[in-house]
């Protein structure tokens, strides 16, 4: 475990915090008052080429294990982080799709 890969997880839980509060909210209140579509949409934009990054370096890794004859690793832990943020800001995004006529 690489001190940036550290501090990469730290940065998407501190970035990742924020989105279970705001499904619960919107979930209990049924309002999405304040709520972009343009900003969830960049945030999911992100999120998107944080997997492809994390999929990049696994393939890159992948073939450089294939050429030293090494077994091919697995995918990076932070794949996983993304992953689950991505999911979370889709939710939400989805629930503002639901709510969206609640902005009252």
């Amino acid at each position: 475990m690489t001190v940036s890969a550290i501090l990469e997880a730290v940065m998407l839980v501190c970035f990742g915090a924020s989105w279970p509060f705001s499904i619960a909210k919107t979930l209990r209140t049924k309002v999405v008052r304040g709520k972009s579509p343009v900003f969830l949409s960049l945030i999911m934009i992100g999120y998107v080429a944080g997997i492809g990054k994390m999929i990049a370096l696994w393939r890159e890794r992948g073939a450089e294990a294939a050429a030293a004859g090494a077994p091919v690793p697995g995918l990076h832990w932070l794949f996983w982080f993304y992953l689950a943020l991505l999911c979370l800001v889709s939710l939400d995004a989805a629930l503002y799709l639901k709510y969206r006529k609640n902005q009252k």
